[in-house]
């Protein structure tokens, strides 16, 4: 009898390359080092100790693009940080991923209505896989999102994530959009 005849009988594992090597990815996002507002403090906090990002594979924070496949954009996104951001995003290795963390990198914010440098939603300057809204938000939303992430990573088919070449980054107009209740009293002065 050879040393691997009986060994395998009561434990045999099958399984795809496709489905390995995405079980692989999703249990080794590196996400980049990347906060921008008080979100990023939420971000330090779901990397600590007491909530741990380690646990789900996603521990290691890379400081440079080309080692991260994962942006955490945490904090508000202005039209001067948009071309950086891309600039980021583009420098990144395929596949990718996105989530945007907090109500000003959703949606703008506070800074919605009155604030004339501050992009409207980070999905304007790249395309976002998963969004965490609150103001701020909690570690646990965030490692929700990261669940979210390493679900549509374990998904994915032939090896690749459809996504468009180049997005158009927003440029400022110099106008303020206005609330309809200013708009209409500015025209009426």
């Amino acid at each position: 009898m050879g040393w691997l005849e009986g060994r395998f009988e009561e434990s045999v594992l099958t399984t795809t390359l496709e489905q390995a090597i995405n079980w692989a990815r999703a249990s080794s996002l590196m996400p980049m080092t990347f906060g921008l507002a008080c979100c990023a403090i939420e971000m330090m906090a779901t990397s600590a100790s007491r909530y741990d990002m380690d646990r789900f594979g996603a521990g290691i924070f890379r400081a440079t693009p080309r080692q991260a496949d994962l942006m955490i954009v945490a904090g508000t996104v202005n039209y001067k940080m948009a071309s950086r951001v891309r600039r980021l995003f583009n420098q990144m290795p395929d596949p990718k991923f996105v989530i945007a963390m907090g109500a000003c990198t959703c949606g703008g914010g506070p800074y919605y209505k009155y604030g004339y440098n501050v992009v409207k939603g980070v999905d304007l300057v790249v395309p976002v896989d998963v969004y965490v809204p609150d103001c701020p938000p909690r570690p646990e939303a965030l490692l929700e999102g990261l669940m979210r992430i390493q679900d549509k990573v374990r998904g994915m088919k032939d090896f690749t994530v459809n996504r468009p070449l180049d997005l158009p980054i927003p440029s400022r107009t110099g106008y303020t959009l206005l609330p309809a209740e200013q708009h209409e009293l500015a025209n009426a002065l």
